[in-house]
């Protein structure tokens, strides 16, 4: 059977919770392999709501979700995300749950340093949500890390913890801040293992005998590719790679596993957090889509910067990532404007370019081309057929894909799961 790898093609936020969630229930397996509890997905299911931020989508339906090794894991974070959603009826054991064993661990240090830092960045601070993702992943690269399978063995932690408590306590003495307290961090460790260690294996294995077993497998990344620390707009990226490819790496399967890549996409564009944004509108329009587009992060809180569908921006990010097509959501937040613009190329010194570049300075120089095109009076919301559309909506969706070159595959009318357009199913073969 075919697997869909799921990926934000902007800077995340693109509506990724209600399509993963309508995928998972026809999923065999949900795996997330990137990114930690920065992350955030809303799903809408009857009436309930659930806000998950570490935990795979599936888990909500009963589906087979697993954390892979590519993941930075929070468990403290973990233990209350699990008794949220128990408490919400969820049903989570180790039948249906998994986490990598060497996937590596987000310690109360890491989130010291990603508050300390930001706090003397003053203007260049980089926006981040303070929860210890970068600090965390820049010990795995260092080779510090405590992982998922040392909490089985913290008696003889000792030789990791001098690598680790090295690199800290220079990097606190500078802030003015104590040395890590090891003792404190060993209990606190001690206290957690038990809760993290009874879902813990190798699921590169498990995954394997999911995978031979002919079973449909669902990728769901974090954050956007947009955010990606090699391709995102860099230095205001996440720190991990959020493109497809790092679903084989973040999993332990091989790249021939990761199918149909699905890039969710939202009908205009937004941005949380520092960093720059051709297209931003900071008007009465901006306003006006933030509002009807209920614009605050899921994990944060924050309230997100909106302005118009970025054409360049998600070109480069479906041909970055190798999207087969798109999930375009959130189209119902423009009904009843007169006008609609797309952006279809910038001028950067005199020059047009189709591409965004990497580097910050022209990046925040570039200024928009605008495309504009009639609106549509009447309502996308709840459309579950192309007849439903107003035929100027059916016309904005046609030209996005064709700026795009990228083929749309399904797209979302409310946050309920079942308000979706279907064009082509990204689990048939």
């Amino acid at each position: 059977m075919a697997n869909v790898t799921v990926i934000g093609a902007q800077w995340g936020d693109e509506g990724k919770g209600k399509i993963v969630d309508w995928l998972a229930s026809r999923a065999d397996a949900v795996v997330r392999f990137q990114g930690g509890h920065n992350a955030g997905h809303t799903l809408v299911v009857g009436n309930t709501t659930y806000k998950l931020s570490l935990l795979p989508s599936g888990i909500v339906t009963g589906t087979l979700s697993i954390i892979g090794n590519g993941v930075v894991l929070d468990p403290w974070h973990l233990r209350d995300e699990i008794a949220k959603l128990e408490g919400q009826g969820v049903v989570i054991n180790t039948e249906n749950f998994a986490i990598a064993e060497n996937a590596p661990l987000i310690l109360p240090l890491h989130r010291d340093l990603d508050g300390l830092r930001e706090a003397a960045a003053g203007s260049g601070k980089i926006g981040t949500t303070g929860r210890g993702i970068g600090p965390a992943y820049e010990d795995k690269v260092g080779r510090r890390a405590i992982r998922v399978c040392d909490l089985a063995h913290l008696d003889a932690l000792d030789a990791q913890l001098d690598r680790l408590c090295a690199h800290h306590d220079a990097l606190r003495a500078g802030f003015g801040q104590p040395p890590v307290d090891r003792a404190a961090l060993l209990e606190e460790l001690k206290e957690i293992a038990p809760s993290v260690l009874k879902f813990a294996q190798p699921v590169w294995k498990r995954l394997n005998t999911v995978k031979k077993a002919g079973a449909r497998i669902l990728f769901e990344g974090a954050q956007g590719v947009l955010l990606d620390v090699d391709h995102g707009t860099y230095p205001f990226v996440t720190s991990s790679n959020t493109v497809s490819g790092t679903a084989a790496s973040g999993s332990g399967l091989g790249p021939n596993a990761t199918g149909f890549v699905l890039g969710i996409v939202k009908a205009y564009t937004t941005r949380v957090g520092s960093g720059p944004f051709p297209t931003e509108l900071e008007d009465a329009t901006g306003q006006r889509l933030g509002e009807r587009g209920h614009e605050f992060g899921t994990v944060t809180g924050r309230k997100r910067r909106c302005g118009w569908f970025d054409a360049v921006l998600v070109r480069q990010s479906c041909a970055i990532s190798g999207v087969t097509g798109i999930a375009l959501t959130k189209v119902d937040v423009l009904d009843g404007l007169e006008t609609v613009k797309i952006c279809t190329g910038y001028r950067l010194h005199g020059k047009v370019l189709d591409y965004f570049p990497s580097h910050a300075a022209d990046q925040a120089a570039v200024e928009p081309i605008y495309e504009e095109m009639e609106g549509w009076s009447g309502t996308t919301a709840g459309a579950r057929s192309w007849a439903d559309l107003p035929a100027q909506a059916i016309k904005y969706i046609q030209r996005v894909q064709e700026l795009i070159e990228t083929p749309v595959a399904l797209v979302s009318t409310s946050p309920e799961r079942e308000d979706t357009i279907l064009v082509r199913d990204p689990f048939e073969d």
